[in-house]
């Protein structure tokens, strides 16, 4: 993956960099994020989502290279409940409507500082964590006051691959990357590098 900054210069793309390698715990929004941020409905009223499996996987290899993970979402779904456990995401927090006091809750839990945590969001009411975390992160489909207010907004659309993106790039930041890949090529680090 070529990581690039928002504006393309050599500065904040060590900004960047630096920021991603800080994490220590990756938060996720839910709908436009995770999803696509459509909504689907059934007949009986039941709710629907799409969730990507390059997405999922990314996630579950953040996890292995050592950073935690965590959903925050306004909205509740047992539909979230049952990705995030497939993917072993052990913090949720869903129904929130004030995601800066989850975040606090959150941090304190682990003992982490809001610098050690990164957070990908697409709408105004994630502005209260983007805004204190490390790593702030959007979608190109996001909304406009989001994406003007976060250290990198991803190539790929909620839904369509983004949180892969962001895995990838805090794996790559953290030198972790190659090793996850050479478990599956069965080679060593050294010889993806």
């Amino acid at each position: 993956m070529n990581i690039q900054a928002k504006h393309g210069d050599s500065t904040n793309l060590a900004d960047l960099t630096a920021r991603a390698a800080r994490v220590r715990l990756m938060i996720f929004d839910v709908d436009g994020i995770l999803t696509d941020g459509g909504l689907l409905y059934g007949a009986d009223g039941e709710q629907l989502k799409r969730f990507n499996a390059l997405d999922g996987h990314g996630i579950k290899q953040l996890q292995q290279s050592g950073v935690a993970t965590a959903i925050i979402s306004a909205r509740q779904s047992a539909i979230v409940s049952r990705r995030a456990s497939d993917l072993g995401i052990a913090h949720v927090q869903q129904g929130v409507h004030d995601k800066h006091a989850a975040f606090v809750k959150l941090l304190a839990q682990l003992g982490l500082a809001p610098d050690a945590c990164g957070f990908i969001g697409d709408d105004v009411i994630d502005l209260p964590i983007l805004s204190q975390v490390g790593f702030a992160v959007s979608v190109p489909n996001g909304h406009p006051d989001v994406r003007s207010r976060v250290h990198y907004v991803t190539q790929a659309s909620g839904g369509h691959g983004a949180a892969r993106e962001i895995c990838d790039l805090i794996m790559q930041a953290q030198n972790t990357y190659a090793a996850t890949l050479a478990s599956y090529l069965r080679t060593t680090p050294q010889d993806i590098a």
